[in-house]
């Protein structure tokens, strides 16, 4: 009876994001994020305002 050992050898993949490309992501996201608030915060969607009504409350962000 012979054991055959073998090794996983798993390469992984390093990126490496410079400043710049950073400041692009984050600066995309705070936009999207504010469109979010702002479209949950003031629609006239009766249903966009049933789901956010009582977390926009207990954040004190008004929608009346």
């Amino acid at each position: 009876m012979s054991i055959i050992s073998s090794t996983d050898h798993s390469s992984t993949a390093s990126t490496t994001t410079t400043l710049s490309q950073r400041l692009t992501a984050a600066v995309c996201a705070s936009i999207l994020g504010a469109c979010l608030v702002y479209f949950a915060g003031f629609s006239h969607i009766e249903a966009v305002h049933n789901a956010a009504h009582d977390t926009r409350h207990s954040s004190a962000f008004p929608c009346h």
